[in-house]
């Protein structure tokens, strides 16, 4: 599947899409954008970034590039490239809910209009357990899950409890690369390991394809808890070494400083769950930390 009908979904959504030499753009944030794939690495020239900010007025870009960039904030992507997940790759714990929730659950893709109407409760109580309850909205959800209604290279799978979703996931291949985009849960469901069980039916569901493609479980997050990838890697997903790369319009960029970021910090001390500032603080904490000097150590 071609990354255009990514970028087709997002405009959908009404979001501002473009291309430049290296990549394709989607608009995250209020004129603030992300490269597209989200797993490949890129080294925009300077020229292309000029590009960015003057032709198509963007505020500020992030992007992903080689570990060894010399710009840029030590990071990560979530992967799993091995042709085999057996059930005994899994660490004892990770074992055991994978083994509790297929026994109490029926896993099983289902519509993007299902996930559309019944999901979004899933996806709000998920925002709560994170520390993020006003990230999205109902709204939000429910464009996100109807633009992806029969559009090719989209799916949505469930684990399924007593005929109610208890945990379920959205995801997108496009060529040799399967992306889960989403993925969230009922609270009364978690003990029972539906989504340790909802992972590893899919990702071994994806290892059975031609190809197989790899799978992308996300980059390292902006205002996440760590919990989020704490599981990913139980689930036998591996930490990808790259640098996250924040790059600021030129006329704005000397006002982004640890003076600017510890003002920041106090306003989100005094709404700590906005999430606007959320964000902010996640971008300028990236940009702040990948203009520190390159060291080995930071590799």
């Amino acid at each position: 599947m071609n990354a255009d009908i990514f970028l087709e979904w997002q405009r959908l959504q009404g979001k501002n899409v473009f291309q430049t030499a290296s990549s394709r753009w989607i608009e995250v944030g209020a004129r603030i954008y992300q490269a597209f794939p989200y797993h490949e690495l890129i080294e925009p020239t300077a020229e292309e970034l000029r590009q960015l900010f003057h032709q198509h007025g963007a505020l500020g870009v992030r992007y992903s590039t080689n570990p060894e960039s010399p710009q840029g904030i030590a990071s990560y992507h979530v992967v799993f490239k091995q042709t085999e997940y057996p059930i005994n790759s899994l660490h004892k714990k990770a074992r055991h809910d994978v083994q509790r929730g297929l026994k109490s659950a029926l896993i099983k893709p289902i519509s993007c209009t299902r996930l559309a109407e019944e999901g979004w409760s899933l996806h709000r109580e998920t925002l709560q357990r994170q520390g993020r309850p006003r990230a999205e909205s109902e709204a939000w959800w429910k464009l996100l899950c109807l633009s992806a209604e029969g559009v090719p290279g989209f799916e949505a799978w469930a684990a399924i409890v007593e005929g109610r979703l208890a945990t379920t996931l959205l995801a997108f291949t496009s060529d040799n690369c399967c992306s889960i985009l989403y993925q969230q849960s009922r609270t009364e469901y978690l003990h029972l390991g539906v989504n340790n069980a909802l992972v590893f039916v899919f990702t071994n569901e994806v290892l059975k394809r031609t190809g197989p493609p790899w799978l992308f479980y996300g980059l390292h997050s902006l205002d996440a808890p760590p919990s989020v990838d704490e599981f990913k890697f139980r689930m036998g997903y591996k930490a990808k070494p790259v640098r996250q790369r924040i790059v600021f319009h030129p006329a704005l960029a000397p006002l982004f400083n640890t003076v600017s970021y510890t003002l920041l910090k106090g306003l989100l001390r005094l709404n700590p769950n906005h999430p606007t500032l959320t964000k902010a603080e996640g971008l300028l904490r990236f940009y702040l930390q990948g203009k520190k000097p390159f060291t080995a150590s930071a590799k």
